[in-house]
């Protein structure tokens, strides 16, 4: 088979950019892999995913800036393999004179593209290609492909983690391909994910056998031991084990021969109510100085899920069984719950948990298989504040007090129908000096224009917005905006792929 050309590659992903067909984008997406030689199916799939299969290499706004007037090749000749490659070059780059290295680098490349290749590279570089609904188009157009239901496929992504290989297993092996992918200790799963209720009563009225437990306002952590051999992964599945020695050390000392739990971890003060969210995460991302933030912030692990034991995969075990293996395996480091409470028992549990510091409840139905990497009603939080996880899309400079910093932020919900971005309004509100600081420096790194006073970023910065209530808005191409809107920290644990829908916003507003 010839070596493809990646304009084969963007003028796919131009033809479903242009419809507005799910069918016809998942038909499109299916005769490109079909097309694909083996070892070109895996870049492929994450470049139509939205991001490099290589991950974020290290190019900032400025880098990609420094390569933008550059000429662009008459006709295609770029391969896929020869594009990977250079990606694969720039993510290797580091140390001195790395800066410069990379802008030659990405510059000679571009000098090779079209410019509807030149394009794509830098929307993909940018992150713009990046939105979690085009992932579930590229799962069904691999499906389409493989010949193989898309519930197969996605399952398989489930327990693989990462969907580039998924899609190379099935397009080569087909199912039995697929069959060798399952639960494995030292692989992250991708976390389950909850719903919301407004109170505790709501919550029981829908879940039939529940079990109340703490809702916590930490790091979600999954905890992977073999042996001595013990991995600590985020939320995003980011290897974090080097940051959190005192949980390894914990994990290590579990009974089991083999486990994965899911559970958060958080900073406690001396009384064991929780510190800040903001102070939690001031121990993660670190491989320098971790024993000195370890002293001055412990972490205190709060187990409530068990996935896998000893050699057994739990995932479709309901959550009943799953407790019990949990609090045979962790002990007292298990999350305080209560199983089958009354509705009183229920909301004083609630109370208990809230006076304590934290964020609220957890109500879980005691039935629920473990359904990774999807949100549904088997898993409720409850909260005392409305709130909604947004992404942020563009920011506006200050003045006053705040001159010199990007202040009042572009808020937007994810649209999985578009695979875009719908926008809620505008807020500066609830943002101290250190949050300005630090929101200033990430959102330029992200910048990819100016328009005046705004800022606009590549959307991967997710807050998290208190709200009094949701209200009809002209202003807006959603029809919805936030009232009385502030921020109430940053998501470092999220990705824009785990922002709210506006189709979570309209089900809050009961539109």
């Amino acid at each position: 088979m010839r070596s493809m050309l990646f304009a084969d590659v963007v003028a796919a992903s131009a033809a479903v950019a242009a419809s507005s067909a799910r069918l016809a984008k998942i038909g499109r997406f299916a005769e490109l892999l079909r097309s694909l030689a083996q070892e070109e199916i895996a870049p492929v799939v994450a470049w139509i995913s939205g991001e490099p299969r290589q991950g974020r290499i290290g190019l900032g706004y400025s880098t990609i800036s420094s390569a933008a007037d550059v000429g662009a090749a008459d006709a295609p000749t770029l391969t896929i393999a020869e594009v990977d490659a250079a990606l694969s070059a720039l993510a290797g780059i580091s140390g001195a004179g790395s800066a410069r290295e990379r802008v030659q680098l990405l510059t000679s490349l571009l000098n090779r593209a079209t410019r509807s290749e030149q394009d794509f590279l830098r929307r993909l570089l940018y992150g713009e290609l990046r939105q979690g609904a085009l992932e579930g188009v590229v799962i069904e157009a691999v499906a389409n492909a493989a010949g193989i239901k898309s519930a197969r496929v996605r399952r398989a992504v489930l327990m693989a983690g990462e969907l580039p290989t998924v899609a190379h297993a099935a397009l080569t092996g087909g199912e039995a391909a697929l069959d060798a992918i399952s639960v494995r200790v030292l692989q992250p799963i991708r976390p389950m994910l909850a719903d919301s209720a407004e109170t505790v009563e709501a919550a029981l009225e829908e879940l039939d056998e529940a079990t109340i437990e703490y809702k916590l306002d930490g790091a979600r952590v999954q905890l992977h031991k073999s042996g001595d051999d013990v991995r600590v992964f985020s939320r995003t599945l980011n290897d974090v084990t080097e940051s959190v020695p005192e949980i390894v050390t914990l994990v290590r000392g579990l009974p089991a021969r083999e486990v994965i739990l899911d559970g958060e971890v958080i900073a406690l003060n001396p009384d064991g109510s929780p510190r800040s969210f903001q102070t939690t995460m001031r121990r993660f991302g670190r491989t320098r100085g971790v024993a000195d933030l370890q002293a001055e912030l412990p972490l205190t692990l709060f187990a409530f899920d068990s996935l896998f034991i000893d050699g057994h995969s739990l995932l479709d075990e309901p959550l009943e069984k799953r407790i019990g293996v949990l609090h045979d395996t962790a002990g007292d480091a298990a999350v305080p719950r209560i199983i089958r409470p009354s509705r009183e028992q229920a909301e004083a549990f609630a109370k208990a948990a809230i006076d304590r510091g934290h964020e609220g409840v957890m109500a879980k139905s005691l039935a629920a298989l473990y359904a990774a990497g999807r949100r549904g009603s088997a898993w409720l939080k409850i909260k005392q504040a409305r709130t909604l996880d947004l992404v942020v899309l563009a920011a506006e400079w200050g003045h006053g007090r705040r001159h010199g910093k990007l202040s009042n932020l572009h808020l937007g919900a994810r649209d999985p129908a578009t695979s875009s971005f719908v926008m809620l309004g505008k807020t500066f509100k609830g943002m101290t000096d250190e949050m300005l600081e630090w929101q200033t420096k990430e959102l330029l790194a992200r910048q990819i224009a100016r328009d005046g006073i705004v800022v606009h970023v590549r959307p991967e910065l997710v807050v998290e917005v208190a709200f009094n209530e949701i209200q009809d808005s002209s202003q807006y191409a959603g029809g919805l905006t936030l009232r009385f809107a502030r921020v109430k920290r940053y998501r470092n644990d999220k990705t824009a792929d785990d922002a709210n829908t506006i189709e979570d916003v309209r089900t809050l507003a009961g539109r």
